[in-house]
């Protein structure tokens, strides 16, 4: 299938795709000439993505109408509570077909990257980790189950939390850390999409006037420079913003803000 995109991904992840998510392709006289599906996380959230299709078959909506067929399959399927696709601001076409098939667009985030976050530390103490599970969970109740708020799962990866999003063993992994007077909770996790991420889950929008949050954030992302030495060059932070929190950031900031991603989902 020739897609027209140098270098895809699809090409080199497709053996690991098969595997892990629901790919559908739609043939003509037995030659794929699109191909789409999910991705399932905590068995009831799908994903949807990996569109592709051949240049010789564009402008028949032979993409809107596999992803058409993929969502009725989707929907059958009684474990999925959630159906959304993610796509970059910039991608017009691809949002255009988001709401041919009825998909609502609903937040839209920076994907902001760095490697130096040295001008935003103020020299305070870092914040206190948290160990306890119980501790842990209390946070992620209040600031995202109860409010059904949105929690940044992976690097990409947004979802309306609910409590099928949090794992007891995925959360262990996870380092949660509160200020001194426990009134803010930061949470960091190691992602990998190609490049290696410390993924910085920070649900407020005072991360410029938070003394100490900026030394924690650095210490962890240390931390997993010195583990995976090997990687240096390919190990970022990652932080989700909005366009307004971005604007909050110094004017001489080093943080990457390429188009950000539009979460959408079926109402």
């Amino acid at each position: 299938m020739n897609t027209g995109i140098e270098d895809d991904y699809i090409v080199h992840a497709f053996e690991h795709l098969i595997k892990g998510d629901i790919l559908y392709g739609l043939f003509i006289d037995d030659n794929l000439v699109s191909l789409g599906g999910y991705s399932l996380y905590a068995e009831s959230y799908a994903m949807l993505g990996r569109v592709r299709s051949d240049i010789q078959y564009r402008g028949k909506d032979l993409a809107t109408k596999l992803m058409s067929h993929i969502i009725e399959e989707a929907l059958e399927n009684e474990k999925i509570q959630w159906i959304g696709a993610n796509t970059q601001e910039s991608n017009f076409s691809a949002r255009r077909v988001l709401e041919k098939l009825g998909l609502t667009p609903f937040t839209m985030l920076h994907g902001a990257i760095t490697k130096n976050i040295e001008m935003l530390k103020t020299g305070a103490q870092p914040w206190h980790m948290i160990e306890d599970l119980s501790r842990k969970k209390d946070w992620l109740d209040q600031l995202y189950i109860q409010p059904r708020r949105l929690f940044p799962y992976e690097c990409y990866y947004v979802f309306p939390a609910t409590e099928k999003l949090f794992k007891d063993d995925e959360i262990n992994q996870w380092h949660f850390y509160e200020n001194d007077s426990q009134t803010r909770c930061l949470i960091t996790k190691l992602d990998r999409k190609g490049y290696q991420y410390l993924h910085v889950v920070y649900p407020w929008s005072d991360f410029m006037q938070q003394e100490g949050l900026w030394e924690t954030i650095s210490r962890d992302y240390e931390d997993l420079l010195q583990q995976t030495s090997d990687m240096e060059n390919d190990t970022y932070i990652w932080m989700d913003l909005t366009k307004e929190d971005a604007a909050k950031l110094p004017e001489n900031h080093k943080f990457k803000l390429p188009s950000p991603w539009i979460l959408h989902e079926i109402r």
